[in-house]
């Protein structure tokens, strides 16, 4: 594995470790002032090593969404969304707390520490407006 692969390794390490902990964290560049998802060692806005770690307020926009259909013994249908944070952010997740082809491109929803297939995941939960 070459350094910067292990580096990277690394902080994606320390993302899941500070989820496993209850611990929802993006990455802040003191450069350029953006924030950074998926964690990475240089900023890829403006090539910055300054990268800290930051709570985000947690609230988001659902940007697209879809259902994946499977059958009832493979676990059911289940939604899978891109998710804008207010920080600037896009991530992937899931909208849950209601069934799958109910959301919308548009939603409010927030961040909520979950579980998806036995490890702790960032999921987000609708908010009314």
């Amino acid at each position: 594995m070459s350094s910067a692969a292990s580096a990277n390794a690394g902080t994606q390490k320390q993302y899941f470790d500070n989820l496993a902990q209850g611990r929802f964290l993006i990455q802040h560049c003191a450069d350029c002032a953006r924030h950074v998802f998926y964690p990475r060692e240089i900023c890829p806005h403006c090539g910055s090593d300054a990268l800290t770690w930051i709570a985000p307020a947690g609230r988001a926009t659902v940007y697209s969404c879809t259902t994946v259909a499977r059958k009832p013994e493979a676990g059911g249908d289940y939604n899978v969304s891109l998710v804008d944070l207010e920080e600037g952010v896009r991530m992937m997740s899931s909208v849950v707390g209601m069934p799958p082809d109910q959301v919308r491109i548009g939603m409010a929803v927030r961040a909520v520490i979950g579980e998806r297939d036995g490890a702790p995941a960032v999921l987000f939960e609708e908010v009314a407006r």
